[in-house]
């Protein structure tokens, strides 16, 4: 009988359970036994669905980017392209809120001692970047940027709300600076160093923070903490 007929929810089940082990054991602990306990199933499970370790930890980098572009997909389209692209911040950051253990092995290397991910996965993530691309673009074609390259735009809003993030996950960021204070100020400024004007900037993060409770919101069964 087969993983699936036993129970469609395992696999999901074994993915988030193997992103918790690696992000707060690292990846000694990452074993079939040690997954098959934890999840109540047979280590025949876990290499029927993934054929072994590293095809576990490419699944677990693969569903934490499509989780991500999850997020993403909910920014709608707007007449205010700034307001988007803060959104799209705003919506980068609760994918990390609530999907915290996949959130740091998409991106920790050190999470992934032992583990290879090939380019073609690691391009599998960059493709979420794309979003920010095309909202660097109609901010561009907006006159609200007045940087050209819309690439770099969006790399550069990719670090930096990463970096804010990661810091923030990792409780570094307290009070009267915590991440909150940070992360407005943040939108801000990323708006304004490349182009937008100081009030224009303001007035769209300040929309963006608006839409948030309707359009980025937590999926069914998830916490934003």
């Amino acid at each position: 009988m087969s993983p699936r007929r036993h129970d469609p929810r395992m696999r999901p089940a074994l993915v988030d359970i193997a992103a918790r082990l690696l992000r707060e054991e690292g990846p000694q602990a990452l074993t079939a036994r040690r997954l098959a306990a934890e999840a109540g199933c047979s280590t025949m499970v876990v290499y029927t669905y993934f054929g072994g370790m590293s095809g576990l930890v490419r699944e677990v980098v693969h569903e934490g980017f499509a989780r991500l572009q999850s997020y993403f997909n909910r920014v709608a389209i707007t007449e205010d392209p700034v307001a988007d692209m803060a959104l799209l911040g705003r919506a980068y950051r609760l994918n990390a809120h609530a999907n915290p253990h996949l959130y740091a092995v998409m991106f920790g290397a050190a999470s992934l001692a032992g583990f290879s991910l090939s380019e073609t996965d690691r391009q599998h993530g960059r493709y979420t970047l794309m979003n920010v691309v095309h909202c660097a673009h109609r901010c561009v074609r907006a006159r609200r940027f007045t940087a050209d390259d819309a690439e770099l735009v969006a790399h550069q809003m990719w670090t930096a709300i990463h970096g804010l993030v990661t810091l923030e996950l990792g409780a570094y960021l307290v009070a009267p600076y915590d991440a909150d204070v940070c992360f407005e100020a943040q939108l801000v400024a990323l708006m304004v160093s490349v182009g937008d004007t100081r009030e224009a900037a303001s007035r769209s993060v300040a929309t963006s923070l608006e839409r948030q409770g309707t359009e980025v919101r937590a999926a069914p069964g998830q916490t934003v903490r």
